[in-house]
């Protein structure tokens, strides 16, 4: 038997490092995601995350904010971070996606989707994938 989770679309090649707007009490560490009190951000490698959520669709000038995105909305679920942050993690979203040339327009309805039209459902502590079972 194996235990698995879905719902996982990419997973990290290498660590990936970058400087956030969000900036933590104390330093955050867990198995894939760090985030220090300065809102530097890694991802180690391996990390698997699931891309835009309908309707949004993937493309590359989305990856690295969704990426970036549900590496925070983890840290929210596991309530390493006060959902104080909410907000600001949306925000960093749009920026990401803005630097890597979404159109503004996209870019708007996306922060819109997150912010708003999901209700945070994504950052609810008690969201996190559930295993599942196969022979």
């Amino acid at each position: 038997m194996i235990r698995y989770r879905a719902g996982y679309k990419y997973q990290l090649i290498n660590d990936y490092r970058c400087q956030t707007d969000i900036f933590p009490e104390t330093d955050i560490e867990t198995e894939f995601i760090t985030l220090t009190r300065e809102g530097i951000m890694t991802i180690r490698h391996m990390y698997a995350w699931d891309g835009a959520s309908w309707p949004a669709i993937d493309t590359k000038n989305f990856m690295r904010g969704s990426l970036v995105h549900d590496a925070f909305a983890q840290l929210l679920r596991d309530c390493y971070l006060d959902a104080s942050f909410f907000k600001s993690i949306n925000k960093e979203l749009r920026k990401i996606i803005l630097e890597d040339g979404m159109w503004k327009i996209r870019a708007w309805w996306v922060y819109i989707g997150v912010q708003y039209i999901s209700n945070g459902a994504w950052a609810k502590p008690g969201g996190e994938r559930h295993f599942k079972e196969a022979p």
